[in-house]
């Protein structure tokens, strides 16, 4: 559909998206994310740095890493429901928010595992948080986002497929 204005792929995103950014969960999952970078940056900048301070040399490296990890993936959240909030507060436009910048890619950094042993247990406790809500927005960035690309994807090829049977005279 292109060239006919907006596709339905990108109708159902733009329906679909609205109903979330509007949604209880979209509200829950704000002030959980957010409350859980303002727990990390505080632990980080307090009990954290001094507990790092008191670790031998590879448990400190082993820290260093896993903060900087920390760190990554939760400005990725951040930014994601960041993303979405100006889009339930009108601040920005759906189909800026549907754009592939704004999409939670996973960095390297973010699929290494690491070893827990040596850490502080209050650093362990944020990574896994971390972890666990990372994926679930990773989720739903595909389910709102990512699932209709593919689609859009699939009806444009479909449709080029039938324009260039109609043209060869195959299809009425």
């Amino acid at each position: 559909m292109m060239g006919m204005g907006i596709s339905i792929a990108e109708e159902t995103t733009k329906a679909g998206t609205e109903s979330f950014v509007q949604s209880e969960l979209f509200a829950r999952t704000f002030r959980e994310g957010m409350a859980l970078v303002e727990e990390t940056a505080n632990y980080l900048d307090g009990e954290g740095r001094d507990a790092s301070k008191q670790l031998g040399r590879d448990s400190a490296l082993s820290y260093a890493g896993a903060s900087m990890r920390l760190t990554t993936q939760l400005m990725q959240i951040a930014s994601w429901l960041l993303v979405l909030r100006a889009v339930r507060e009108g601040e920005m436009k759906i189909g800026e928010a549907c754009d592939q910048k704004y999409r939670l890619t996973p960095t390297e950094a973010s699929k290494v595992h690491f070893s827990s042993e040596g850490l502080p247990q209050q650093l362990v406790v944020l990574i896994d948080a971390a972890q666990q809500l990372y994926s679930r927005i990773s989720r739903l960035d595909h389910e709102l986002f990512v699932e209709e690309e593919v689609i859009e994807e699939k009806n444009d090829a479909v449709a080029q497929q039938r324009a260039l049977l109609k043209a060869f005279g195959k299809v009425g």
